[in-house]
């Protein structure tokens, strides 16, 4: 599920979509709505994502979030991004020749320049929902 926390709180504090998640994890099912028996939900792994609160995304409720591990990823530091690419493009293109190694640097500098302009240009949290 990939934006968890995208579904707006109605007034009572809930967020519908994520209950009938929640119910279904619970459970193991939805109910039948007609004959009112538990239809099973057999072999399912959930996995879901979503970004921190705040910016017009709410929070998820604890009774949602004990179901998953989780996983809180923070955003590296222009150097940091820098070691790690250099490291792998200076590996990966040690078999060509030395015209091509030599342009590691330059390569991964304006690859993580191209990646901060997006970074800084589009906007995180999409100002209706797509779905």
């Amino acid at each position: 599920v990939d934006d968890v926390n995208m579904p707006a709180v109605e007034k009572f504090g809930a967020q519908p979509p994520i209950e009938l998640l929640r119910q279904c994890v619970d459970m193991g099912g939805w109910y039948d709505r007609k004959s009112l028996e538990l239809r099973k939900m057999v072999d399912l792994l959930y996995v879901g994502a979503m970004g921190p609160p705040g910016a017009g995304k709410p929070g998820v409720t604890g009774r949602y979030l004990r179901h998953f591990s989780l996983v809180v990823l923070v955003p590296f530091a222009s150097e940091s991004l820098y070691r790690i690419f250099h490291t792998v493009m200076q590996w990966y293109l040690m078999k060509f020749p030395p015209a091509v190694s030599q342009l590691t640097s330059n390569l991964v500098k304006a690859t993580i320049a191209v990646y901060e302009d997006i970074s800084a240009s589009m906007l995180p949290t999409p100002t209706r929902s797509h779905y």
